[in-house]
């Protein structure tokens, strides 16, 4: 049988495949060297390299200027050590392997990239820009950290229209209001598309897990291909017949905290060894940027952006009540049995509103909760899955 990925004689991906019954994950298994050809494909037809460090840079925009958007956050331990050399020790791994990965020259979409957007959210990711800048050009976007302040979304407002202007400007295209709007529409195919997969974990007894839903996602966004991909996986997943519940039952985990970029997805394989089933993964890489869309039909499509992308209730915010009305949604909606919390050593912003997030859980919602404090290295998988199992004794009893 053959599968979506399959490599020719030339060792290079196959460009093109359908999802089978029996292989529902092989096109998003071999994510990454397919969106390197891609990347490698477009950049050859002359198309620009986008690189994005942060889910508040909209996608809309980099496509409306022909560009490709991709993903640039690290999740490798290896490329750390040489981070290490400008960065300090005791800084998030996430920012650590990013970086790293520039410097090592061990990641062909930084080499490629025209240009890398970053943005002012932690001081740890906007200080590595700086260093980024010397290597590779670098635009930076402006958060604003006080959401309810009547001028914040102002504010985001120009930073975007700036960044239209930038594009614009350093590719040498017009960027049009119909050219954004056709971008929006794309993206929020995208999305409703990703929706329809997770809401399949509401269900008593979820198709998939955690940690096979969290693979189907793109370095590169806006691709027909996927799709058409995530539409079929959709279609494999619904006409699944329901299998005899495993004894004892996964207890279902709603999982928040920092994003798990591609390659660090080791604390919720730990969750789901020990017995768990993450039913909704609340952050960057979850649910958190595609439970919205952009209003298509606005006037001002700049608006609308900024509207969607400032509403993400990401940890650099204050206050950030939104997310715990998120984690409440979510406790209802996926009618989850605790709340894990995942913080990446030295990532002040979520470590801190870990408290909040603890009140919310034991008090409100009256669920267990558990912090999970890790980096990048396995040293400490056999502690956490102890805890873990910890965790979820107490929910069965």
């Amino acid at each position: 049988m053959s599968t979506c990925g399959d490599r020719s004689q030339s060792g290079s991906p196959a460009t093109s495949c359908s999802l089978t019954a029996e292989t529902p994950r092989a096109w998003f298994d071999h994510m990454i060297p397919r969106c390197l050809e891609t990347a490698r494909a477009e950049k050859a037809k002359g198309r620009p390299i986008v690189g994005i460090l942060c889910e508040f840079t909209p996608r809309e925009l980099i496509l409306a200027a022909g560009a490709v958007p991709v993903c640039l956050c690290g999740g490798s331990a290896q490329t750390i050590p040489a981070a290490e050399e400008d960065l300090p020790s005791n800084l998030c791994p996430l920012i650590k392997s990013t970086y790293g990965y520039l410097i090592s020259k061990t990641n062909p979409f930084l080499e490629m990239a025209d240009l890398v957007v970053a943005e002012t959210t932690c001081d740890g990711k906007k200080k590595m820009a700086e260093l980024m800048s010397e290597r590779i050009p670098m635009t930076v976007l402006e958060l604003p950290q006080k959401p309810d302040d009547p001028d914040a979304l102002a504010h985001w407002v120009a930073e975007l229209r700036k960044l239209r202007r930038e594009l614009a400007a350093r590719f040498g295209v017009p960027i049009s209001d119909d050219d954004i709007r056709r971008s929006m529409a794309l993206m929020n195919r995208e999305r409703r598309a990703r929706r329809k997969l997770a809401e399949l974990m509401q269900w008593d007894r979820p198709p998939l897990t955690g940690l096979e839903l969290l693979a189907f996602k793109s370095s590169i966004s806006g691709q027909e291909a996927d799709l058409a991909q995530y539409e079929a996986a959709w279609q494999f997943y619904r006409s699944q017949t329901a299998t005899p519940t495993q004894s004892p039952p996964p207890v279902r985990v709603l999982m928040t905290g920092v994003p798990m970029a591609h390659g660090a997805e080791r604390p919720l394989e730990i969750i789901e060894a020990a017995g768990g089933r993450v039913v909704a993964l609340e952050n960057c890489v979850g649910l958190k940027p595609i439970l919205e869309d952009v209003d298509e039909s606005a006037s001002d499509p700049i608006e609308a952006l900024a509207r969607k992308y400032f509403a993400l209730p990401c940890s650099v915010m204050t206050r950030n009540d939104r997310r715990l009305d998120l984690i409440r949604r979510l406790a209802r909606e996926y009618r989850t049995e605790c709340v894990i919390d995942l913080v990446w050593q030295a990532c002040l912003t979520y470590d801190i509103e870990s408290a909040r997030i603890r009140r919310l859980a034991r008090e409100e919602l009256g669920i267990p909760y558990l912090k999970i404090e890790t980096d990048y290295s396995p040293s400490d998988t056999a502690r956490i899955a102890v805890r873990v199992q910890a965790l979820f004794e107490t929910v069965r009893r």
